[in-house]
């Protein structure tokens, strides 16, 4: 079955997915800098590619889904310095995400499950609190697999297990998969390693990109980046989302 986008469809149309009881999945991303070579939309492309791919994995299991529209405005302090980074405050990151499952819950939607590809420690409690914290639904009805913990991370590969994964080889992948357009291919092949672990960093302390080792705003290894690879990194993203959305569902004795 094709994948079907809520923002194009009829309110009566609308209406009936509620009625199914689907499972409507929300793409998360954000607007900040992604290395020299990256469009500023990077962590939006990758969501978008999870959510359909979820969305996917999900009618293959008998699970009705619908993909939203992408929230593309999100805390993402370590990137501020950058030119066209936008962050905004994480309490209204929360209170949206909350506000769309509370909503979508009431008109019978089981869950809302978040494709987030954007991994700022800041905007990740955000997304947290908003699953779990006191606005979120009763009963919980957020699937929210956190790709920085286990058992998600172990799924995506030897250079995001480094930690050293931002714009590099996984996340270039994937945009040299789905926009190959945007990515800029000139810069990119002469890219320098960077294998500084933002992982470690933010266990240090550091808050910035600058501060972490990443002047460009990149870390890893993407000249390495292959589409192929990238094509299997959204399926592997896709599956993850899945599995979660599954075992929130097998929890509440409604799988």
């Amino acid at each position: 079955m094709a994948t079907r986008d809520l923002a194009e469809l009829t309110w009566e149309e609308a209406r009936d997915l509620g009625a199914a009881r689907a499972v409507a999945v929300l793409p998360v991303g954000a607007i900040e800098a992604h290395g020299p070579h990256l469009p500023l939309a990077t962590d939006v492309i990758i969501a978008d590619a999870m959510a359909r791919a979820g969305a996917a994995a999900l009618e293959r299991r008998g699970v009705a889904a619908t993909v939203l529209p992408p929230l593309t405005f999100t805390a993402a302090p370590f990137a501020r310095a950058f030119a066209g980074t936008i962050s905004i405050e994480p309490a209204a990151v929360r209170e949206v995400v909350s506000g769309v499952a509370r909503d979508l819950t009431a008109r019978g939607f089981r869950v809302l499950a978040l494709a987030n590809a954007h991994l700022d420690p800041t905007h990740l409690a955000a997304l947290h609190e908003a699953a779990t914290g006191p606005t979120a639904p009763r009963p919980a009805r957020i699937a929210f697999p956190d790709l920085t913990r286990r058992p998600w991370a172990l799924r995506l590969g030897e250079e995001f297990l480094t930690g050293a994964c931002h714009a590099g080889r996984f996340e270039t992948s994937i945009v040299l998969a789905t926009r190959p357009e945007l990515v800029r291919e000139r810069i990119r092949r002469d890219l320098a390693p960077n294998p500084r672990s933002l992982s470690v960093a933010i266990k240090d302390g550091k808050r910035t990109f600058e501060e972490a080792g990443g002047p460009q705003a990149y870390f890893g290894w993407p000249a390495d980046a292959t589409a192929a690879e990238g094509r299997d990194a959204v399926d592997t993203l896709g599956t993850i989302l899945a599995d979660a959305v599954v075992e929130l569902l097998s929890a509440e004795g409604t799988a």
